[in-house]
């Protein structure tokens, strides 16, 4: 017997609610017929998949690894219920988008707003994590339409290049550089303005630092890439950095490191995506701006270029 739609939503209910009581209430069943579901679909699958506690329900390991697909599938349904109502129109609906801090930051603004104008009955939902291995969990998990970050690892689904990243320095005053490219390691004895555990930008960072021979000494952690530059060109120390979030009108030091520091950007859905999601897709193919001009030109003296 194969597993239903009704009986994945019981199963999520009564997770997310932790009780049989309350997930009847909620779905408007009587919990014996709720507790029934539950366990024809436990029969589906061959297993136990919620535990009864005296004061609550907790999933097993096997009813752990079913829930993402549970709710992937409650996605996809309704997905697909939105993609009716909406006729494959691009009139109306709602677009539910996922990425990470710095793209949201950096890169979606300008594609956001020309969609805004293309399209302006079409809500934005926007998702943000701080790392992409957690987008990509996300997106399995069926939280987004639309994924924007870097490739993600064994993905079945539609992938759509964007372009490649580039990271740039930003150096406090007196740091003794001049022009042109800084190598990475000539920065190795100086306080670094880094980012928080868990930041995927705190992975590159030291991944970058590693490959030039040092572990970079954190003068301050911050959670905000954006407050990134702003500190570094405030005197705490060297930041790296997307090109992208640099804002305009920047008057700090900003460099390009050597070696350089890149990464590939992607965008990418768990299935063939409809009308709508194709649509925010091929935009963004066209409007990502990985280098923006007020940059290139704070670059423009960098005799490598």
């Amino acid at each position: 017997m194969a597993a239903t739609l009704r009986q994945f939503e019981y199963l999520v209910t009564v997770v997310d609610t932790g009780s049989f009581t309350r997930a009847a209430e909620l779905l408007h069943v009587t919990q014996p017929a709720l507790s029934h579901q539950v366990r024809a679909l436990e029969k589906a699958v061959g297993g136990p998949l919620l535990e009864r506690l005296p004061r609550g329900v907790r999933p097993t390991p096997m009813g752990r690894a079913v829930l993402p697909h549970a709710r992937a599938a409650l996605a996809d349904a309704g997905r697909v219920r939105a993609a009716a109502r909406q006729a494959a129109g691009l009139a109306g609906g709602e677009l539910e988008l996922a990425t990470v801090y710095s793209v949201g930051l950096g890169i979606l603004p300008p594609v956001l707003r020309a969609w805004r104008a293309a399209h302006p009955g079409v809500r934005i939902r926007l998702r943000e994590f701080a790392h992409n291995e957690e987008l990509r969990a996300a997106m399995a998990a069926g939280q987004a339409d639309v994924a924007v970050g870097t490739p993600p690892a064994d993905w079945e689904g539609p992938i759509r290049e964007l372009g490649v990243e580039e990271f740039v320095l930003v150096l406090p005053e007196g740091t003794g550089v001049t022009g042109g490219r800084v190598p990475l390691a000539d920065l190795a004895g100086h306080d670094w303005v880094h980012y928080a555990p868990g930041n995927g930008l705190a992975d590159l960072l030291d991944a970058a630092c590693a490959e030039a021979g040092f572990r970079p000494r954190a003068a301050v952690r911050t959670e905000q890439t954006a407050a990134a530059p702003l500190l570094a060109a405030a005197g705490l120390g060297p930041a790296l950095v997307p090109a992208n979030i640099v804002p305009n009108g920047f008057d700090g030091l900003v460099r390009r490191p050597e070696p350089p520091v890149r990464r590939p950007l992607v965008a990418y859905t768990r299935t063939r995506p409809d009308a709508l999601t194709a649509a925010f897709v091929e935009l963004l193919s066209r409007r990502a701006c990985l280098l923006p001009e007020h940059v290139a030109g704070l670059l423009s003296h960098d005799r490598a270029s």
